[in-house]
């Protein structure tokens, strides 16, 4: 099957680049590119592509604000480009939806990765973005609650040993480490995983980090591993695959 992809940012040899990349593999279309955010959103109604990758900072509409209509309006799936010295928003971009984050000096390979991984229906950050959501959530704790924030029931749905989990979670354990950590089976995790995230209304497992976080179960530098998967950039599926 092949992945269809919209590439939007402001720059335009950087959204020529990321476009060209994902072109010459078998498997990705780029049906689009854009300048600005509502581009991207026009071209994700009127193309119905299977990812978008969304810089941030854009003009006319942001890329937090066209993620937030992308994921609203269809089925696309969103992968935000971002400069993580620079940028701000990591927490406000996953609030609205986005599936994982890309570094602007990303990998070629990590990129088309990430495509693949985005489209599958998984989720993709980068452990160095993991820290920024974490330092925005410590600022956010000090300012009032931010727009959009994540819809979750209160944390007394979950049993014991899922509230265990979303703890785990939380600190950025992979599903092999919180199998050890509990001591059960990869397989009981993944169940664990599902159960948490349909009980709270949760999307993935990075919301899954979010919340782990908004409903202090998990105080701040409390991390292990100080993001999600390892590496520069580790998915994190939907049904805790």
């Amino acid at each position: 099957m092949t992945i269809r992809v919209v590439v939007a940012d402001d720059q335009e040899l950087v959204r020529s680049g990321f476009a060209m990349i994902l072109d010459a593999q078998e498997d990705v279309e780029v049906v689009a590119e854009a300048g600005d955010g509502a581009a991207a959103v026009a071209a994700v109604r009127e193309l119905r592509p299977d990812v978008a990758l969304l810089d941030v900072r854009m003009p006319v509409l942001d890329g937090i604000e066209a993620c937030r209509a992308i994921t609203a309006g269809s089925a696309c799936r969103t992968v935000m480009l971002t400069t993580f010295d620079s940028d701000e928003y990591v927490y406000e971009a996953l609030h609205a939806g986005a599936s994982g984050f890309l570094l602007k000096d990303v990998r070629r390979d990590d990129l088309v990765h990430a495509v693949r991984v985005v489209a599958a229906g998984d989720s993709l950050l980068a452990p160095s973005v993991a820290r920024r959501l974490i330092e925005e959530y410590t600022a956010l704790t000090a300012r009032p609650a931010a727009a959009g924030a994540l819809p979750t029931r209160g944390l007394e749905v979950l049993t014991a040993r899922e509230r265990e989990t979303l703890l785990h979670l939380g600190r950025g354990l992979s599903n092999a480490e919180i199998a050890a950590a509990l001591v059960v089976s990869e397989h009981t995790v993944k169940s664990h995983v599902g159960n948490v995230l349909a009980k709270l209304g949760l999307r993935d497992r990075i919301q899954a980090v979010i919340c782990a976080y908004e409903t202090g179960l998990i105080g701040i530098g409390s991390a292990a591993g100080g993001g999600v998967g390892s590496g520069a950039g580790s998915e994190v599926s939907p049904s805790g695959e």
